[in-house]
């Protein structure tokens, strides 16, 4: 008896700094992935879609939490921010406060907008979005992915999850776990 008491709690304690592994390592800094067109002329360049470095995201329309309509494509000169999340969500509870004190200080200045889609499939209904967004001072964007379609196309598993897009449309990285507004900065100046 006292063997197999020693064996589980040996086993929770392995488990326990497996996931401790995990987490640590997804809160880690992200580095700048390098640019692939340096100096072209990115008008006449086509790209491939999909969710690579390089890639042209999968367009997407969805409505927001105040009724608007928001559709990738229509940010295309801009460098758009387009995070996962979810209210419930610990990490993205952690990392809405830098992400909103970034958008206050450079949403004009830097050319960038943030798009929060929201994993609504995955909430406790709209009042917790609310609360959470009101609760945050949230004022960039919500769209709401009511079915998953849009959490499926962009193969999300963990969130938050980040894609940086350049001004020309393309991803230029994808950052899984939060973000500090330090960060974020640096991502974004680096688009």
């Amino acid at each position: 008896m006292k063997k197999r008491t020693v064996g589980l709690v040996i086993t929770a304690l392995i488990i326990g700094m497996l996931i401790v592994m995990t987490v640590k390592s997804n809160m880690k800094t992200a580095e700048p992935i390098d640019a692939i067109v340096v100096g072209a002329d990115t008008t006449t360049i086509e790209y491939e879609s999909g969710l690579e470095e390089g890639n042209t995201p999968p367009d997407f329309e969805l409505s927001t939490l105040s009724g608007d309509i928001i559709k990738l494509t229509d940010y295309k000169g801009k460098k758009v921010i387009i995070n996962f999340w979810a209210s419930w969500c610990g990490p993205c509870k952690a990392e809405m406060p830098h992400m909103q004190n970034y958008y206050a200080k450079n949403k004009d200045s830097a050319n960038v907008e943030i798009i929060a889609v929201n994993l609504t499939t995955e909430e406790r209904g709209l009042v917790s979005i609310e609360k959470f967004v009101d609760a945050y001072g949230l004022t960039f964007p919500i769209p709401l992915d009511n079915n998953g379609e849009v959490m499926d196309m962009y193969r999300i598993m963990t969130i938050p999850t980040t894609y940086m897009i350049s001004t020309d449309g393309t991803i230029k990285h994808k950052i899984i776990g939060p973000m500090d507004e330090k960060t974020i900065k640096e991502l974004v100046d680096n688009l």
